[in-house]
C-alpha cells in the first residue's frame, strides 16, 4: 500500500483506464482525468477500485495551473492523451489534418508535463503516451508518427532537465481499445486478424498489456529517459 498520488489524463477509456485501475490495485491513490464528465463517471462507477475524478480539458493551457493547484501534491503524471488525425498516404496528406493532430495529442502533452511542475514530487515521474509509428517506417503513418516522435523525443531531454524527477514514455504497437472504432466490426476484426499475423506474439495488444508497461514506469524509481515498446513484436519487422 502506498499513500502516492497518480493522475491519469485520458483516463476515462482505454490504455488511460486500464493504468488507473491496474494502479488502483496496486495501492495508490489514482485520479482520472479527461474532457467528458460522463464517461468518467462511468468509469469511476465501474472501477473495481475507488477513483477520483476531475474535469479536465488538456488542449486549455491557461487554465491548467489552476487545476493542478486544486488537485494539491502529485506523486505521478500518465498522460495517456491520444488522436487519430494524421493518418493516409503522404502525397494527399491534409497539413490541417496533421495539424489537428499535433492540437489533439502533442499540445495537450505538453501542456499538461509543464502544468504539472509546481505540484510534482521531486522523487516524482511523468509517463508520456507515445506509439511505435514515431520508431518504425509504416507507410501511410507520416502524420501520426511525426506527432508520437515528438512526444518521444521530449523523453531523454526532459529527463535530463527536470531532474530527479524521471520522465519516459511507453510505445504501444497496434492495441485493441476504443481508438479503433471508426471502424466496424468487421473491419476490425479483419484488421487485428492481419497484424496478429505480422507480429511474433501472434496476437494484438491489450489495453492491459501497456499499462503493465506504464505501471512498470511508475514503480522502478532507477528508470529515467527510457520509451519502453510494447508492440508485440510488431517493431522488428519480421
Amino acid at each position: 500500500m502506498t499513500t502516492q498520488h497518480v493522475l491519469v489524463i485520458g483516463g476515462s477509456s482505454g490504455i488511460g483506464l486500464a493504468t488507473a485501475n491496474l494502479l488502483a490495485m496496486q495501492g495508490y491513490r489514482v485520479t482520472i482525468a479527461g474532457r467528458d464528465a460522463e464517461k468518467l463517471y462511468r468509469a469511476q462507477r465501474d472501477a473495481p477500485y475507488p477513483l477520483d475524478t476531475v474535469v479536465v480539458d488538456a488542449t486549455a493551457h491557461s487554465q491548467l495551473p489552476d487545476v493542478f493547484a486544486d488537485l494539491g501534491p502529485l506523486d505521478h503524471l500518465i498522460l495517456a492523451l491520444g488522436s487519430g488525425k494524421g493518418v493516409g498516404a503522404f502525397a494527399s496528406l491534409s497539413v490541417d489534418e496533421v495539424r489537428q493532430g499535433f492540437e489533439e495529442k502533442v499540445f495537450p502533452h505538453f501542456n499538461c508535463a509543464q502544468a504539472a511542475l509546481p505540484t510534482l514530487s521531486a522523487t516524482g515521474s511523468i509517463t508520456f503516451l507515445s506509439a511505435i509509428t514515431a520508431l518504425t517506417a509504416m507507410p501511410g503513418t507520416s502524420g501520426i508518427g511525426a506527432a508520437n516522435a515528438a512526444i518521444a523525443g521530449w523523453v531523454p531531454t526532459l529527463a535530463a532537465e527536470i531532474c530527479p524527477r524521471r520522465v519516459n514514455a511507453v510505445s504501444p504497437g497496434v492495441i485493441d481499445t476504443p481508438w479503433w472504432d471508426f471502424l466496424d466490426d468487421h473491419q476490425k476484426s479483419g484488421l487485428f486478424a492481419e497484424y496478429a499475423q505480422k507480429t511474433p506474439v501472434r496476437r494484438v495488444g491489450s489495453a492491459q498489456d501497456v499499462a503493465e508497461a506504464i505501471a512498470f514506469l511508475v514503480r522502478n524509481t532507477f528508470i529515467t529517459g527510457q520509451n519502453i515498446v510494447c508492440d508485440g513484436g510488431l517493431s522488428l519487422g519480421g
